[in-house]
Formats: C-alpha cells, sequence, structure tokens
C-alpha cells in the first residue's frame, strides 16, 4: 500500500450521514460493515471506505497509528 494513500485516508472526513465530520479512520466497524453490505459509494470516497474496512476487518489498524501519531503532534 502506498504510503500516501495512508496519508491521504487518515487525513479524510466523512462528508456526509451520521459520522459527518469524523475521519474515515475514526469510523465504527459495524458501519463500514453496514457499507460492505449495501455497497460502498461510487469513487475514491468508495475505495477509502473499502480500504478502511479492510484494514479494521484484519486488524491492521496499527498500519495507521504512527500516521495518526504524527498528524496529532503537528497541531
Amino acid at each position: 500500500m502506498k504510503e500516501h494513500f495512508l496519508i491521504e485516508l487518515v487525513n479524510t472526513k466523512m462528508p456526509f450521514g451520521k459520522y459527518k465530520g469524523r475521519y474515515l479512520y475514526q469510523l465504527p466497524e459495524p458501519y463500514l460493515v453496514w457499507f460492505h453490505q449495501k455497497g460502498f459509494p461510487e469513487g475514491k470516497l468508495g475505495m477509502m471506505l473499502n480500504t478502511m474496512y479492510e484494514i479494521k476487518l484484519n486488524g491492521l489498524e496499527y498500519l495507521l497509528k504512527p500516521i495518526i501519531k504524527s498528524k496529532q503532534s503537528r497541531r
């Protein structure tokens, strides 16, 4: 996976719905499972939500932690 994609994934906020304004990495797994069952949106957002679903499903959140820490230290 490309590092710049993971950085963008960590910095993207949900643009609509119940969790509007939350970063994609903050979305609860059941919400991502719901999207997986109903269908992800078209385009880049759908790809990012699908990636986040796969990351959470496979316990790979540790891949995002250094990026999140770096992001929080820049605030």
